[in-house]
């Protein structure tokens, strides 16, 4: 017995010796291991320039192929023979994880839910001791009239549609505060990966209503030629890529998006919208999972409206909401009141320095409610109750709350809303009537700017159209040139 135990001592003082001198390894190499509760990789990096996320990039890279070659070893630390089982740690890939006796289930959800962060209550007041980004007045009265500008142009594209005058309109309604505010803590160089209930973000970077119009109209003078419904925007010059109906595709485009701008070494990063429902798609998980394993400078945002349509968000996730996921795939995340702009601005303005100056990916969920109808296709007094729509429309309007704010600084009066507001009209009126007079693209541009030289296929595809056309010209547009 006494053998054994000597024995025993002479193993425990031999690895202990081991597990020093691994130690002394461990702090001298690079190759040191890197927990998953770690300080942010390039956090050392930001005193020597904030503004130049790329400094020292093979640093970096060295630091991320460090992680993929870390040992898995069990490391044993003892105080006494007796505690062997009690201080058994397992040095596993990503971190240290402690072993237990206890069997014990990580909890399905928080006894207390992620907290909603805003900075303006409902009647446009500051929250006592709230911390924010401040904004000069200038900025503050852009973002006021854009959200106005967003608003009428809703009403003005939907009562289109329903004249028949264009074929299909998707508002933003109540949520005016996240398209605008989120734009304006951007940059022109960040790239936008939209869903399609983002063009107050377009609108913010130049995009003139004789363009919404154009689109939606599907003239010659509309960037996509027509090829696309109404409200699938897309433009080059704004670093905002063209709108696909699909759910969440955008997400995965948008990780690879940035993680060219890391390997460029831009001073830039990518954001990305999706709805509540789009949470759902493999493409979500596959993006967050992606991004936060390349540690890529994307902003995920989402727009937790508590609708897919007609799927509220109790028959989506049994989560708590959005914010919670990030956590499960290593990101940062926050939530924020979607109908307070200054929590938008804010929140975004931060996480885009975090994703650039340290490199990783931000998940952001905006609490807000989609007041009007899913799109002139939908009627969501069917599936939800009108008292309820109109509370929001009324008691959390996000651009009302904002008018306040900016009317108790002195910054806005009932004269330029009115000023704001009849101009937008007229614009809105001429920018309408001019691009229902313009030419829509001729057919054989379904059939172009994606082949150099058509191949026999697509060259069929357009002869057995054109023969369709022929036999039943009652079926197609009068106004589409052949």
């Amino acid at each position: 017995m006494a053998v054994c135990l000597r024995t025993s001592r002479a193993i425990i003082n031999s690895l202990q010796s081991k597990v020093g001198l691994l130690s002394m390894i461990s702090q001298s190499s690079c190759w040191s291991s890197l927990t998953h509760h770690r300080e942010p990789p390039f956090s050392s990096l930001k005193a020597q320039n904030v503004r130049d996320p790329d400094a020292n990039f093979c640093d970096k890279a060295t630091l991320y192929s460090s992680r993929r070659f870390e040992s898995v070893k069990t490391e044993k630390q003892f105080n006494s023979p007796d505690d062997v089982d009690h201080y058994q740690i397992l040095d596993f890939p990503g971190g240290k994880v402690a072993f237990t006796s206890e069997m014990r289930f990580i909890s399905e959800s928080p006894v207390e839910r992620a907290h909603c962060y805003r900075v303006l209550d409902n009647d446009g007041q500051l929250i006592l001791c709230s911390k924010f980004k401040k904004v000069s007045e200038e900025m503050a009265i852009k973002m006021y009239s854009d959200m106005v500008t967003l608003q009428t142009m809703d009403a003005f594209f939907y009562e289109a549609q329903r004249q028949g005058r264009i074929s299909f309109y998707a508002t933003t309604i109540g949520e005016e505060a996240i398209n605008i505010a989120s734009a304006a803590a951007l940059t022109i160089d960040d790239l936008v990966f939209p869903q399609y209930r983002e063009p107050g973000v377009l609108l913010w970077r130049g995009f003139t209503l004789k363009e919404f119009a154009n689109q939606c109209f599907g003239n010659k003078a509309d960037n996509g030629k027509g090829r696309q419904m109404p409200i699938h925007y897309g433009s080059n010059k704004h670093n905002y890529f063209t709108v696909a109906a699909t759910i969440a595709t955008q997400l995965p485009h948008a990780v690879g998006a940035a993680y060219s701008l890391k390997m460029d070494r831009r001073n830039a990063c990518v954001i990305t919208y999706f709805g509540d429902g789009g949470t759902s798609e493999g493409d979500f998980h596959a993006a967050l999972n992606l991004a936060a394993v390349r540690e890529v400078p994307v902003i995920f945002f989402c727009r937790n409206n508590g609708w897919a349509i007609s799927t509220p968000t109790t028959d989506q996730f049994r989560s708590d909401g959005v914010v919670v996921k990030g956590r499960g795939y290593g990101i940062r995340s926050i939530r924020v009141d979607g109908n307070d702009a200054l929590a938008i601005y804010s929140s975004v303005h931060a996480a885009r320095e975090m994703a650039i100056s340290e490199q990783r990916p931000i998940l952001i969920e905006a609490l807000t409610y989609r007041v009007g109808h899913h799109s002139t296709s939908d009627d969501s007094t069917k599936y939800r109750p009108v008292d309820e729509i109109e509370w929001w429309r009324s008691a959390r309007d996000p651009v009302a709350r904002f008018r306040k704010w900016i009317e108790s600084n002195g910054w806005w009066c009932s004269e330029a809303e009115s000023e704001l507001r009849n101009s937008v009209k007229t614009q809105l009126l001429q920018a309408i009537q001019e691009a229902e007079k313009i030419e829509k693209s001729p057919l054989a541009e379904l059939f172009t700017d994606v082949y150099d030289v058509p191949p026999s296929n697509l060259s069929e595809q357009e002869k057995l159209l054109r023969e369709t056309i022929r036999r039943h010209p009652q079926d197609y547009p009068q106004d589409v040139p052949i």
